[in-house]
């Protein structure tokens, strides 16, 4: 029964919870369990507040036996990405300079989960600072994927995603700037989604006008990403652009008729991204999934001109206005952390001005693509979960990538467009490495995406297929 209960859906607990099938004390011990038995062997969570949790959940049966008023994430356990800021609970950053902090106020997620009635576990891993797709570092070490554990998880939101697929939580909360929700989800089989900015809002953030980096959900299911997405949306004072439109409309079923939608299909980002042949082979026929549902699949790409410098500019400037103070001790910061943080040190007036006009082009140029098109369907990264050693892949497809950026295109080329876009299993490599498809849509089309999603998770079923050690 434990583990049944650790694998159902946070919707299906939430729903036990109500009835009083289960108690969020027993829910809560199931899940402590669950974490005991597989995380020493993947290192998903690095923080663990065991008995924080179980009077937070005795306190929730309390108030559920008073009949008192309850959220929508009542007496739900989760975990929570070590970047975001938690009360009285370390949050590190992935960093040894770091590792003593423990922040006396939550961050506007973590307010809004904690006032839903989830029941906070702990903290999941990440990479330094947050820095790449590959959830490592000198505090906690590296987070190994469970489907193939000399594997990496991803990142940057990596140890949530572990987490997730091994059963530890149902829900997860992360962030994404180059695909830090989306790259893991798809490496470990579970489902990302990068909500359109200003959907999450986020608080506090030194970039506030920022759309490059959002806050949003994981899961292991579209509809349980609704329903965390239900909770963290909807506007804030403190964000100057939080969008008005309340989370309450992700409440409810996503169910959705595909017949006639319009999609269009890039492999390989119309040219602009190698891809490994694994990564194409195990997607090009669950695309077809789509055609039958009765939606229209044309191969097709937006022109993403412009989207590296957009990125890539945007990205270094957010670096050297948040972490530039980090050079002070650069000896104790991996590499890769110190050149993204030169990089926007070295940039002038003009640089961003460029990067400002393509991004106002880029944009346009999407707005126009989904004239024809309801969504964009590609993979979410250009390659497989490869070997934890690595920083990152040396190349792809027999193109070298130079940097531990190079390798997260097909995610940051998006990231860059401003659309939401989500993670969801896709299908696996003949190793049985897992593959995510990515499905893109327009400007805060954020629930069609969703029920898009849900439709494809539907009727495949890859999300289902367990990892051999959650078994």
């Amino acid at each position: 029964m434990d583990s049944d209960i650790c694998f159902a859906t946070a919707r299906e607990q939430a729903r036990l919870l109500r009835t009083r099938a289960i108690s969020a004390v027993e829910l809560t011990r199931a899940h402590l369990e669950r974490i005991e038995a597989t995380n020493p062997r993947v290192n998903a969570i690095v923080t663990l507040v065991a008995d924080r949790a179980l009077d937070q959940a005795r306190a929730a049966d309390a108030r559920m036996a008073a009949k008192a008023p309850v959220g929508p994430l009542h007496g739900i356990p989760m975990a929570h990405k070590d970047t975001h800021d938690t009360a009285g609970i370390r949050t590190t950053s992935g960093s040894v300079l770091l590792a003593e902090n423990v922040p006396v106020r939550d961050e506007l997620v973590i307010e809004r989960i904690r006032a839903a009635g989830a029941i906070t576990l702990g903290k999941t891993n990440v990479p330094e600072f947050a820095a790449g797709s590959h959830t490592f570092n000198e505090l906690f070490g590296a987070t190994r994927n469970p489907y193939d554990l000399g594997k990496s998880a991803g990142g940057s939101s990596g140890g949530a995603a572990a987490a997730l697929a091994c059963g530890m939580h149902a829900l997860a909360d992360g962030s994404d700037m180059g695909g830090s929700l989306r790259n893991p989800a798809s490496f470990c089989n579970v489902v990302g989604f990068r909500p359109s900015p200003g959907r999450v809002p986020s608080w506090p953030t030194q970039a506030p006008w920022s759309t490059l980096a959002v806050q949003g959900p994981m899961a292991r299911t579209v509809g349980d990403i609704a329903l965390l997405l239900s909770v963290l949306a909807g506007p804030d004072s403190r964000s100057p652009i939080a969008i008005s439109e309340r989370g309450s409309v992700f409440s409810g079923e996503l169910d959705r008729d595909m017949r006639g939608l319009r999609v269009a299909w890039a492999p390989d980002l119309g040219g602009a991204v190698p891809v490994d042949p694994a990564v194409r082979a195990a997607l090009e026929p669950t695309v077809a999934t789509f055609t039958e549902l009765g939606a229209d699949v044309t191969l097709d790409c937006p022109n993403l001109t412009g989207a590296e410098e957009v990125f890539r500019t945007l990205r270094a400037w957010q670096f050297a206005l948040a972490l530039g103070p980090l050079l002070t001790q650069r000896d104790r910061i991996k590499k890769s952390l110190v050149w993204n943080i030169e990089a926007g040190l070295a940039l002038r007036g003009t640089d961003i001005a460029a990067a400002e006009l393509r991004h106002a082009e880029l944009f346009h140029r999407m707005r126009e693509f989904f004239d024809r098109y309801d969504v964009l369907l590609a993979p979410v990264s250009q390659v497989p979960p490869f070997d934890i050693e690595l920083e990152y892949p040396a190349e792809i497809a027999g193109e070298p990538m130079h940097t531990y950026l190079d390798w997260m295109r097909s995610a940051y080329f998006i990231s860059a467009t401003g659309c939401p876009a989500l993670s969801v299993p896709g299908g696996f490599t003949a190793t049985g490495l897992p593959v995510g498809l990515q499905i893109i849509g327009p400007h805060r089309a954020d629930r069609r995406v969703l029920e898009v999603g849900h439709a494809f998770e539907q009727a495949t079923g890859f999300g289902k297929i367990r990892p051999t050690i959650a078994r």
